[in-house]
């Protein structure tokens, strides 16, 4: 009732009497006074402070869960429509790619002639926007080099197309991690419609193609580099298998042998035998046994990973984890086999006593319970008088094949590789035979000095004979060559 009273003396009389209405009406518009209902919220609702803060609040609220919205519909998106591929440097094929992209852009820009709708994507969507360069210096025959320089692909973001399927390529550097090489950590990767997946595997086809094709009738030497195998230069041209003169049927024998190794791989695991191969060259320098395994590598279409067993910093556990790591299709050749055995019973002067490798390691290496498989080993040795008999046995060496000095045989053979378009009747070969015999040169001077004397005497018979004296004088360390005309078999 106070309440009442309260409000009916603050309301001007006059307001109610000219109402002029009932008793009812004056409740009504007191109860229009007190703010129609009277709760809390309605009174919240009129105040304008407070409806300005709400709505920017929901508004805040709104733009939050609208972006969150369109997030996951993004993401919803490009899961549905988009599909990436990601090559780590670690994988084979990234450099691969790498290629690939290059000759996609020199393929672009080598086509002069495009259609309108052509020069329209030439122009506003170019293919690679970051470039690399790449500068690689190549020796000639003669010695001398010339550089060559080639853009690759940079790090960045690129737009590349590839049977009229539109690709987006990112090529990132992942913050400062390197691997055991020193080299950066980096990705590629490749996005592209989901319709459009399955271009992926006809780019990883294709630059693998290329990479092969790089590779073709060539070699690849492999060497050591920290805790793996690098390739060593620019792959090298094959050498025919009968540029090396072995004696007669020892090339031929040892090709039939690995031939029949590597077409047992069935045999061998059905009887629970460890499927690999060991060979040992041994003989007088110069008598090409290293130059037999390029040659053999080339006959069969391997690649060759060289190291020598008296390397400074070679471990048993680093030797043992390069054999269990060769790259496939690939001859191991293991350089001076006795290297690693009488070089560590010497000490130089500043400490160091030769190779690490331990005799045992290197048996456990060849042929020990961690020792890899599916292999072609061969070692090379001037004195096989320096191992031991247990490195050779089956198992470790299953083949052990002499090269020496040459023989008639081989002098003949080497003759008519340099001479026989020179020398078609034979007479020259039945000379130079003949004053080989004099001299007593078969038998005493290895096929690397035959090969240099015929190199120094291109086409040129008559010197070639003329200087079997000399040839002689180099095989007993007795130099008779003039000081006009310098001779490369002697050296002086």
């Amino acid at each position: 009732m106070d309440g009442n009273a309260a409000q009916l003396n603050a309301t001007p009389p006059a307001a109610l009497a000219t109402s002029g209405s009932s008793k009812g009406d004056v409740v009504k518009q007191l109860a229009a006074l007190g703010g129609g209902d009277g709760s809390i919220f309605s009174q919240l609702l009129n105040n304008p402070f407070f409806t300005a803060g709400f709505g920017l609040a929901g508004l805040g609220a709104a733009l939050r869960y609208g972006s969150r919205g369109a997030q996951q519909i993004g993401a919803l998106v490009r899961r549905r429509m988009l599909v990436d591929l990601e090559i780590t440097r670690h994988d084979k094929s990234y450099d691969w790619v790498l290629n690939w992209m290059t000759a996609q852009y020199q393929t672009r820009l080598g086509t002069p002639r495009a259609g309108t709708m052509e020069r329209v994507i030439r122009r506003f969507m170019p293919g690679l926007h970051h470039l690399q360069i790449e500068t690689s210096t190549l020796k000639s025959a003669s010695g001398t080099e010339k550089t060559a320089f080639s853009l690759v692909p940079g790090h960045g973001k690129h737009i590349l197309r590839y049977r009229n399927a539109f690709i987006a390529v990112n090529r990132e550097r992942v913050d400062r991690n390197f691997d055991a090489m020193g080299k950066p950590f980096e990705t590629v990767r490749l996005t592209t419609l989901y319709s459009n997946r399955h271009i992926f595997e006809d780019i990883v086809q294709e630059a693998y193609k290329m990479a092969v094709q790089s590779t073709e009738g060539k070699t690849v030497v492999f060497t050591s580099q920290n805790m793996s195998w690098q390739a060593s230069g620019q792959p090298k041209r094959r050498r025919p298998f009968d540029s090396v003169v072995l004696e007669k049927g020892l090339a031929e024998g040892v090709l039939s042998d690995v031939h029949e190794f590597l077409d047992a791989r069935t045999w061998y695991l059905d009887r629970g035998i460890p499927y690999r191969r060991g060979y040992l060259l041994y003989g007088p320098p110069g008598t090409g046994k290293t130059s037999f395994v390029q040659a053999l590598a080339g006959e069969l279409d391997f690649n060759i990973a060289m190291l020598s067993l008296s390397q400074r910093g070679l471990t048993d556990d680093l030797l043992n984890h390069l054999l269990l790591n060769v790259p496939p299709r690939t001859i191991v050749l293991l350089e001076d086999a006795d290297a690693a055995f009488s070089n560590r019973r010497q000490t130089e002067s500043d400490g160091y006593s030769g190779a690490n490798v331990t005799y045992s390691g290197l048996l456990n290496a060849l042929d020990g319970v961690a020792s890899a498989e599916e292999r072609v080993v061969f070692m090379t040795t001037n004195h096989i008088d320096r191992l031991d008999d247990a490195l050779i046995r089956p198992g470790r060496v299953d083949m052990t094949v002499h090269l020496d000095n040459a023989t008639e045989w081989q002098m003949e053979k080497l003759w008519d590789r340099f001479y026989t378009e020179q020398d078609p009747s034979g007479d020259g070969k039945r000379r130079f035979l003949q004053r080989a015999a004099s001299a007593g040169l078969p038998g005493n001077v290895s096929t690397a000095a035959l090969q240099g004397l015929f190199l120094y005497n291109k086409a040129d018979i008559e010197g070639a004979i003329g200087m079997v004296g000399q040839l002689r004088s180099a095989a007993t360390g007795k130099s008779q060559v003039s000081a006009a005309k310098r001779d490369p078999v002697t050296g002086t």
